[in-house]
């Protein structure tokens, strides 16, 4: 013990580390919790009265709720590929949820050759642990520098009697499986106590399917009248889940599965404060993307629709960073924060170096998080799926479609629901353009060769200045 807070003192005294991280002996630990298909608008602290959510309000109240955080792209593994890595689909080279690659004969690591955040901390001495859905390839084997490993064998499965890999093998493990994800994060956090550690808690829920979650949430669930969601004719885009729209059980279903989380972390928290370790953890709550649930007319995320749809009940997750006298109690910001943003704000945050993976485009709001002004916050995100691509600044939305469209743009303040589509209003076509160059320039700077799908015929040289 004495010798890992010397480690870090010596760090800390090259520059490796920030004085508030060294104050921190042996080391900030990381706990950061990620549910799958949660729209923002599920949780009570972001305005919904219905949701039984109480812990994860809490947490919101105990530290800095962003209103305005992203995804990149709107479907699980290329999602996590981005929050893990810091670079986006046309980077890492994930466009869409991996279904082959998982398990068996076809297994493979996805992100190899890419530096994730969980090798950033082992190499700074955390211990660092995996507990729920990885979903990035071979899901059998550790990955990443996580010697924890307990980990869905897919993308989802049954939430009861879930298989799960468990030091090399396969078998069921009995119970729900959003509890037992919370059994191992709490074995993870005994074991490593002493010393600094990223625990990644990555539960499956509410992902289908959309059965199995707690009887008595269920039961409350049944009697809620769910007039937060809207009710919608079906999108004429819509591809999948048409016969769910309106379904009071599933509905039912997807909330019970959200408070199943909230008790979760209530354990986590809880976990924290027996070991004395919450003054020194940065707790921090998000999902992978956002979901609808009757939103727009679709049941779904960002593939829920022909084209993809990325509106902001796809793309927006709900974003939480708690820390014991670091960060500021019942904060809120309006910043806009992207997934790409989340690597190099931990690492700010935690007092160390940059990561060392190529072109990074986010940056960091680690100074937003401790309360105190942003140094030129980004006055837009940007986000793709398949050959769209997203603009999005503080009042407007612009998604282009490099195929032939249909192109969409909307303006936020008056339209927060993306009903009223300007892309062909001549009132708009200088703005239209205006947008449009500056995805084109962005994505210029930051997509691989080999890994952008739209390809270089979509920037044509007109286009870049």
């Amino acid at each position: 013990m004495k010798l890992m807070a010397s480690m870090w003192w010596v760090v800390a005294a090259l520059g490796g580390l920030s004085a508030a991280a060294a104050d921190d002996k042996p080391g900030t630990n990381l706990v950061f919790i990620m549910t799958d298909d949660q729209g923002a608008w599920s949780l009570g602290c972001y305005g919904n009265a219905e949701a039984r959510t109480p812990v994860v309000d809490r947490l919101a109240a105990e530290g800095i709720r962003f209103r305005r955080a992203f995804a990149t792209i709107p479907v699980c593994s290329p999602s996590r590929a981005t929050f893990l890595t810091g670079r986006i689909a046309s980077q890492h080279g994930i466009h869409d949820w991996i279904k082959h690659d998982n398990m068996g004969e076809r297994a493979r690591y996805a992100l190899e050759g890419e530096v994730l955040l969980s090798d950033v901390l082992a190499d700074r001495g955390y211990t660092c642990g995996l507990v729920g859905k990885w979903h990035l390839g071979d899901s059998l084997h550790q990955h990443a520098k996580f010697s924890y490993w307990f980990a869905l064998p897919q993308g989802s499965g049954n939430y009861n009697d879930a298989p799960m890999c468990w030091q090399g093998e396969v078998n069921k493990v009995p119970g729900y499986i959003t509890d037992r994800i919370t059994d191992h994060a709490l074995k993870f956090m005994e074991a490593n106590r002493a010393k600094p550690f990223f625990l990644f808690v990555a539960y499956s829920a509410p992902h289908s399917p959309w059965v199995g979650h707690p009887q008595d949430l269920v039961d409350e669930y049944m009697k809620c009248p769910f007039s937060s969601i809207p009710k919608e004719p079906p999108h004429p885009w819509r591809s999948s889940n048409e016969d769910l729209l309106g379904s009071k059980p599933t509905l039912a279903q997807y909330f019970a599965a959200v408070s199943g989380v909230d008790r979760g972390v209530e354990r986590i928290l809880n976990g924290l404060d027996e070991l004395k370790l919450a003054d020194r953890t940065l707790v921090v709550y998000t999902s992978d993307q956002g979901f609808n649930v009757g939103h727009h007319g679709l049941w779904g995320k960002g593939n829920a629709s022909n084209p993809r749809n990325m509106y902001d009940t796809s793309m927006q997750v709900p974003l939480i960073f708690r820390q014991p006298g670091r960060v500021p109690k019942g904060a809120e910001t309006d910043a806009l924060f992207s997934a790409y943003d989340f690597v190099p704000t931990v690492l700010d945050y935690l007092g160390l170096p940059p990561s060392p993976g190529r072109n990074l485009p986010g940056h960091s709001l680690a100074a937003v998080i401790r309360g105190q002004k942003a140094d030129g916050p980004a006055d837009a995100v940007f986000g793709e799926y398949g050959r769209a691509r997203m603009i999005r600044t503080d009042r407007y939305k612009l998604v282009h479609r490099s195929d032939g469209g249909p192109d969409e743009l909307y303006d936020l303040p008056a339209d927060p629901g993306e009903k009223a589509n300007l892309a062909g209003d001549p009132t708009y076509r200088k703005l239209y353009v205006e947008l449009r160059g500056r995805i084109f320039k962005w994505f210029d700077q930051y997509v691989e060769a080999g890994r952008d799908p739209v390809g270089q015929e979509y920037l044509r040289p007109a286009d870049r200045k």
